[in-house]
């Protein structure tokens, strides 16, 4: 798999004109430290955004990157394919993309954001990424993957693309969960309410700032949301159940450890048994206010604990659907389906959420 990109071959293989009212960048987050070189800034967002020229619909759709990932996740597959920014740019919507704080063009330095973690390792992300059908053993569905465009190993194409884009995280999860909901609030209240489309470890952007704005979130739309509640990971762990950092949880909950838990068995076979609030359940009033919509793909790991978090959340009160692509015909997909092979029928089946929370363009 070599794509050529020389100007003619990437014009002959446009699927269609993509012709952009306004395209650019902004910061938000932004917030004014002392260290001991000085003044300086940390938790800063980059937002980019697409605004096309025949815009279809009002209403903004804003997609938050996961993991140690960047933006550019939404911009382009594996394979060099145009990504889900444009295919959702070509339907009409104006889209809004963003590199979290200290990841991608969001810079990071010690002095100002804290330590950051170790590299990602080439052999997880080939296991749980890229190639887990090269460990059936690992998890029920993990031999069904077949939607990665090349033999996903260390010096295929594909597999060195995702790992260029790929960093590490932030050592201080709660602190790194707060820094992205101010940038994404800050986001929301410059650009009005919108759609918020989150994958994997950027779903706690998305949570916190419902919880803190929710009038300024049309739906939130979590493919494959880390988890389950109250996982512990070696990036951090889900002390407040979906995030690291406090929810408004109703009666208010001082600390994690208020927090009561028990155990809950799965509904299918093969799943995992996830941790959800022993009862009676502490309610999120706020976060109730926004529709939820979980997607989860066949043959991913969180195939078999995403339902942890659809039942944590329904719980607290949470109107939460979960959609699972093998219903609707999308099979073979892993985590990072928004680089897969099908990654155009997947945006198109989240474009049907996408479209019904949106305003139609006057």
């Amino acid at each position: 798999m070599t794509r050529s990109f020389r100007p003619e071959d990437l014009h002959a293989a446009s699927p269609a004109p993509l012709t952009l009212a306004a395209q650019g960048f902004f910061w938000t987050g932004i917030e004014w430290v002392e260290t001991a070189g000085g003044p300086a800034i940390r938790g800063q967002m980059y937002v980019e955004y697409w605004i096309p020229a025949a815009l279809g619909y009002r209403t903004p759709l804003v997609l938050v990157h996961g993991g140690g990932g960047q933006g550019l996740d939404m911009l382009g597959t594996a394979d060099g394919r145009p990504g889900w920014v444009q295919h959702f740019v070509r339907a009409g919507h104006p889209v809004y993309v963003v590199d979290r704080p200290g990841h991608g063009r969001s810079p990071h330095h010690p002095d100002a954001m804290g330590a950051m973690g170790p590299l990602p390792p080439p052999a997880f992300i080939e296991r749980a990424f890229t190639r887990p059908e090269g460990w059936p053993e690992q998890y029920p569905s993990a031999a069904r993957h077949d939607q990665w465009p090349d033999g996903g190993r260390p010096g295929d194409p594909g597999f060195d693309a995702f790992l260029a884009g790929s960093g590490p995280m932030m050592t201080d999860l709660g602190r790194h969960h707060l820094d992205c909901q101010r940038g994404l609030v800050e986001l929301l209240e410059r650009i009005g309410p919108a759609v918020v489309l989150t994958h994997s470890a950027g779903a706690p952007t998305g949570w916190l700032a419902a919880d803190a704005r929710p009038d300024l979130v049309r739906a939130l739309l979590a493919v494959e949301p880390v988890g389950p509640p109250f996982a512990s990971r070696p990036t951090g762990t889900l002390s407040w159940g979906l995030t690291a950092a406090p929810l408004s949880f109703e009666p208010p909950a001082a600390s994690p450890e208020d927090i009561a838990r028990e155990n809950r068995a799965p509904a299918r076979a093969g799943d995992l048994e996830c941790l959800v609030q022993a009862e009676p359940a502490r309610q999120l009033p706020r976060l109730a206010q926004v529709p939820v919509t979980i997607f989860t793909a066949e043959a991913s790991w969180m195939a078999h604990d995403n339902h942890g978090t659809v039942d944590f959340l329904r719980q607290a009160g949470v109107g939460c659907d979960h959609v699972r692509l093998e219903e609707h015909g999308l099979r073979g997909n892993g985590h990072a389906m928004m680089l897969e092979k099908n990654s155009d029928a997947v945006a198109a089946l989240i474009a049907g959420w996408v479209r019904d929370a949106s305003d139609p363009a006057a």
